[in-house]
């Protein structure tokens, strides 16, 4: 099942590429048509290349993965941003560092100066043992690290993957992925090389509803790949119980058998309270059988007939005369 629809990739404008004047010749095979000196992207293909795309991501997402969300140019920072922190996914979405892969350990010890001085408390200058210049050197250190490294500040180690909107410009991110072995997902547009990347989107990379469609598509394969990986650590049994909703009486009987569950305390402490219940009912003359057996149908039929109520009662005189 396609986890998009035709009509959708129409509405977000996927389907328009470069002027034809600006293409590259490898992208010729995902091309439909030419119209107005544009060239159409054939769709067709990208449902067939989102579908496996997909796949993947949510793949490596289940087995324990990371996806790295990559898109500088100003379409592509806030749909960036705002998918990947929906999912909890590292991302960059104002400028590419050199060596942010392939020199990760540098870039880690930044991450950690940057936490650093988030710890700094600027507005008390008289408690942070510092003048006013040096706080605001520092302040303006810490906005830089943020601006640039904020969206990897959780980012422990290099990515299992990278998702990246228009490979022309994020060049760098894609050679180093290449160069460490990262798989790479992104959109081609029809000036893109698609030897480049491992798994292509042919589209449009320029739209702002053609980068957010697909970026969401991509963040909601790493929410599957999340939910499937927190459910393969449950046992099969737990895990068909969280698929499958009980019903009404079957949580209410769950809780019922849940509440009856008792501690060795307390199983020992209602263990001596019935002995003591036992003894002092042997200590206390029994009362006589037709007593008993009135005030039980007495107490049983409150809200019965008054000619009942009226039969019971000689009953009890009767058994109390006897006594």
């Amino acid at each position: 099942m396609a986890v998009v629809s035709m009509r959708q990739l129409l509405e977000s404008g996927v389907h328009f590429g470069h002027q034809t004047r600006r293409w590259n010749p490898k992208m010729k095979r995902f091309i439909f048509t030419e119209r107005n000196g544009i060239y159409i992207v054939d769709l067709q293909q990208s449902l067939h290349f989102i579908d496996t795309a997909y796949d993947f991501v949510k793949e490596t997402v289940a087995h324990g993965g990371s996806i790295l969300f990559v898109g500088t140019k100003k379409q592509a920072q806030e749909p960036v941003a705002e998918q990947a922190a929906r999912v909890g996914m590292p991302y960059v979405n104002h400028r590419w560092l050199g060596g942010m892969l392939t020199n990760f350990t540098t870039v880690h010890k930044r991450l950690q100066r940057m936490k650093e001085l988030e710890e700094i408390d600027f507005d008390d200058v008289a408690a942070s043992g510092l003048t006013k210049k040096e706080l605001l050197v520092l302040r303006r250190e810490k906005d830089k690290l943020a601006r640039t490294l904020g969206g990897i500040r959780d980012m422990a180690k290099v990515p299992s993957a990278v998702w990246i909107v228009d490979t022309n410009k994020e060049h760098l991110a894609v050679d180093e992925a290449r160069k460490l072995g990262i798989p790479v997902v992104a959109i081609l547009d029809t000036n893109c090389d698609p030897d480049m990347v491992d798994y292509a989107i042919p589209g449009n990379d320029d739209a702002i509803r053609s980068v957010t469609l697909l970026t969401r598509v991509i963040a909601d394969a790493a929410a599957e790949g999340l939910m499937q990986r927190h459910s393969g650590n449950k046992t099969g049994a737990e895990a068909e119980a969280a698929a499958e909703p009980l019903a009404e009486w079957e949580r209410e009987l769950l809780a019922g058998a849940e509440g009856t569950v008792e501690t060795p305390a307390e199983s020992a402490e209602g263990t001596v309270t019935e002995a003591a219940a036992e003894a002092a009912a042997a200590a206390t003359p029994a009362a006589p059988a037709e007593v008993i057996e009135a005030a039980e149908v007495a107490e049983a039929a409150p809200a019965a007939a008054p000619e009942a109520a009226a039969e019971v009662a000689p009953e009890a005189a009767e058994a109390e005369t006897e006594k």
